[in-house]
């Protein structure tokens, strides 16, 4: 390998520990930053040149050991701290932070879950910053986040929707309200069907137009993910759905794409789908998720429930300790003066054999 060989090496632990650096750099910024997952960092040995891989012993004489020179080192891993952090307080009813393992699911409104590649093209974010946009739940970046949605209550079309939800992951929207009463001069509420997005009537009586989404007010989330709210024409409870959390089965293997949000690539594995608690109990639309022309087993795909809660009120914070990142900025710094040493050294003794020749 001779000196070269010591060059690329010393050339190898700047890279390394300046990638470190970086990584150590951008958790610092991010220390104010809800949901953020701060990354770690591995280093691993690089490729090693054999000079003898070493022989067993005979009769007469002993073995010898394999003779390697290494070329230095490179980043082995750059991984995300994906546990649950410490909760910033927002007063703000709307504001959903997650207590335990799992993802809130955000997306576009016409995003159809017939399939698990269509359930993970769904994205991840822990950050719950919620608010009502033109009747669909979304979050702070505007995508609609995904649940399971009230039927409307067919037994009796002058009520509100009912308590039941759905079972179809579906965006979140408030129900429709029609124009026209029904027979006992009461409101009628419009529900969604949840494959089609079409308009779905009360049973015997249908509505014949409808007038854009139900007004709410004193609008809530509990720690189930229930969202509930109360009409502002007839002062009436509306129970809107259930948020979805999913969890995948490798933390580590979900890809950060920008911002607060993630996607489960196949190091994640299949995501798995249900509520805050046990919310909303069944086989969530089981058979209708799919893996090319195979079925899937419903327990890999949607479950029963989760075991996290939500907490309204408050963001994630910032996963970034301060005093682990800059005992580690320290110890990057000393690995990248002592690798530029190597450099320097393998220069002077570079320049040392070229001057031989005067």
């Amino acid at each position: 390998m001779a000196l070269t060989g010591a060059m690329s090496a010393g050339i190898s632990g700047l890279k390394a520990h300046m990638d470190a650096l970086n990584v150590v750099g951008n958790n610092v910024a991010n220390v104010n930053t809800q949901g953020y997952k701060p990354g770690r960092v591995t280093f691993m040995e690089s490729i090693y040149s054999t000079q003898s891989a070493g022989s067993a012993g005979t009769a007469t004489v002993g073995g010898t050991n394999p003779r390697q020179t290494g070329y230095g080192v490179g980043i082995g891993t750059i991984d995300l701290d994906m546990s649950s952090q410490s909760l910033d307080s927002t007063g703000r009813g709307m504001d959903c932070a997650i207590q335990g393992d799992g993802f809130f699911l955000v997306g576009d409104k016409t995003h159809d879950i017939d399939s698990m590649d269509a359930l993970k093209g769904l994205t991840l974010t822990r950050v719950g910053n919620f608010e009502f946009r033109d009747g669909y739940l979304t979050d702070g970046q505007g995508n609609v986040v995904y649940g399971f949605i009230t039927r409307s209550n067919g037994d009796d079309p002058g009520t509100t929707p009912g308590d039941k939800p759905s079972t179809d992951l579906v965006p979140i929207r408030l129900p429709m309200k029609s124009t026209d009463p029904n027979s006992k001069g009461d409101a009628v509420y419009v529900g969604v069907d949840d494959q089609t997005g079409a308009n779905v009537y009360p049973d015997n009586d249908p509505a014949a137009t409808v007038d854009g989404f139900v007004d709410l007010e004193n609008i809530s989330i509990d720690k189930n993910g229930k969202i509930t709210g109360t009409n502002k024409d007839t002062g009436d409870p509306v129970v809107v759905g259930y948020i979805a959390l999913g969890s995948v089965e490798n933390l580590n293997g979900v890809l950060h794409t920008e911002g607060p949000y993630y996607t489960a690539g196949d190091a994640a594995g299949d995501i798995r789908v249900g509520t805050p608690g046990n919310s909303v109990t069944g086989n969530l639309r089981n058979d209708k998720i799919t893996d090319g022309n195979n079925v899937v087993d419903p327990d890999s795909a949607l479950a029963e429930g989760s075991g996290a809660t939500l907490m309204t009120g408050f963001l994630e914070a910032s996963g970034t300790d301060l005093a682990t990142e800059f005992a580690n900025m320290i110890i990057y710094q000393r690995g990248y003066q002592a690798n530029t040493r190597i450099v320097t050294v393998t220069d002077t003794m570079l320049e040392e054999l070229v001057n031989m020749k005067r």
